[in-house]
């Protein structure tokens, strides 16, 4: 099991943090230009597992630094699938992270939720 994935199922925010390179770039589903760097990023995913309910992994492709994590979760009452591309450095933290996720609608559910979050980010961000 890849460690991103057992950390996200676990919830454990300190964990996740620990594997991001300090110059890691984050793209979202929901905004067009790329997040870079560790505090943004993780401010990002622990507002993501504020939204997410139940997230779960349902599969693992690797292939050297590169692996792909698919994932279900839910946004309020609708399910969404999704999935997280990894791309590790050469000390084995992430340094590329991008996620799709699928339906639209789910999507839009979770651009809304995040919409709501981002305020806490922002104070996390300003707080560092």
């Amino acid at each position: 099991m890849h460690p991103f994935r057992a950390a996200a199922e676990a919830g454990d925010r300190a964990a996740i943090e620990a594997l991001l390179a300090d110059d890691v770039v984050f793209t979202s589903p929901v905004v067009f230009k790329p997040y870079s760097g560790k505090p943004v990023t993780a401010a990002i995913l622990r507002a993501v597992l504020r939204v997410f309910d139940g997230i779960r992994y349902v599969r693992e492709i690797s292939d050297g630094r590169d692996h792909a994590l698919l994932f279900e979760a839910r946004v309020g009452d609708l399910t969404i699938t999704g999935c997280d591309f990894l791309r590790m450095n050469d000390a084995g933290l992430v340094e590329d992270l991008t996620v799709m996720v699928r339906p639209l609608s789910a999507a839009k559910a979770l651009a809304a939720a995040m919409a709501v979050e981002f305020e806490q980010v922002e104070r996390e961000l300003a707080a560092d």
